[in-house]
């Protein structure tokens, strides 16, 4: 499980699998202005589905267990991307001047996985306009680039996944803690580190003659904290040379809710009302040269260093139903969350108490 949450992020923040290498360096080539606002269109449904998937999974139950009770819940969860998130539009960016030719739209990293090819951008520098390039003295420059396509045809429902595994322990006073925990795992290439804290409070006794029922009703809040390193390789070609390349990826996702449940023996139906806000960045550092022909024969080159920093935040309502059935103390359960990207989630969990 240490391994899946490592994959899947290092899949969606960094998107540097053969696929999308094939052409997220290139967009470096526009103006770097330019570069930032592309690359944060093409990856905002990833890093957002993150966010709401990390907000979510954290109760099957609005009951709480008792003193030093506990279970162990491994689950994971399906934040369905809309439609609409699956290309972006290109003239909406306001673009600079100096992208001269540029598609209407253009497929997401959760989009389609062939239709960027078609999707051709056109820089063009004019003569002697730009200072990091031969001191400023250089010829008008044209490139062409295509976007990244996307990877959405290959996940299951296009949807971003989230895996979570918890321990909740039972505390006095009708409390409950929940921790998600992976400590730094990966290798040198990739590797990443994830925590979370959720507290839930029982208040079904604030009702009176609630407590007779099998009804219970909680409040809950929580949050998760996710760093992930990858290494960019040099892809030794399109004119692009790398030097320490690295992506950083760093999110943080918060919810409060309000959360009821009616247990029977065998079955329980939960839900949950409340709210979810989070945020998200992506660094990519390192040293990036890239290479131009004036013609001629002649070769330019630009060398960008730590070029994009995007940042990415959400926040709304979401709303919870699910069921869970009870085997003693082992427990399966499912759910479906309303919420900006919709979320499935599903597991299994290891009850005592």
């Amino acid at each position: 499980m240490k391994k899946s949450i490592l994959i899947f992020t290092c899949v969606f923040a960094f998107t540097f699998n053969a696929k999308a290498q094939d052409g997220l360096e290139n967009i470096l080539f526009a103006d770097i202005s330019d570069a930032n606002l592309l690359t944060e269109a093409y990856l905002k449904p990833a890093a957002e589905g993150f966010i709401y998937g990390m907000s979510s999974g954290w109760f099957h139950t609005a009951k709480v267990h008792k003193t030093l009770g506990f279970d162990i819940t491994i689950g994971a969860n399906l934040s369905l991307i809309p439609s609409d998130k699956e290309i972006f539009n290109v003239n909406s960016l306001n673009l600079s001047d100096k992208i001269t030719k540029n598609p209407i739209t253009s497929p997401t990293v959760l989009g389609s996985n062939d239709s960027a090819l078609q999707n051709g951008f056109e820089v063009t520098i004019p003569a002697n306009s730009d200072p990091t390039i031969n001191n400023g003295i250089h010829p008008e420059l044209v490139r062409n680039f295509t976007m990244p396509d996307g990877f959405g045809d290959d996940l299951p429902l296009n949807a971003a996944p989230t895996p979570s595994v918890q321990i909740s322990l039972g505390l006095p006073y009708q409390f409950e803690a929940t921790v998600r925990v992976v400590p730094e795992v990966g290798s040198d290439d990739a590797k990443g580190k994830l925590f979370g804290l959720g507290i839930k409070k029982e208040i079904t006794d604030w009702f009176g003659p609630l407590d007779k029922l099998p009804l219970h009703v909680s409040i809950m809040g929580a949050f998760t904290n996710m760093t992930v390193t990858s290494v960019i390789d040099d892809p030794s070609e399109n004119g692009v040379t790398i030097t320490d390349g690295l992506g950083e990826l760093k999110l943080d996702s918060y919810t409060v809710q309000a959360l009821a449940s009616l247990n029977f023996p065998f079955i329980n139906v939960y839900g949950g009302i409340g709210y979810v806000s989070g945020s998200s960045s992506l660094n990519i550092n390192g040293t990036y040269e890239l290479e131009y022909s004036g013609g001629l024969g002649q070769t330019y080159r630009k060398t960008l260093i730590d070029p994009l920093n995007l940042n990415y935040k959400v926040s709304g309502l979401t709303s919870t139903i699910g069921a869970r059935l009870s085997l003693g103390f082992f427990k399966i359960f499912g759910s479906y969350t309303l919420q900006e990207y919709n979320t499935v989630n599903a597991g299994i969990a290891f009850s005592f108490r």
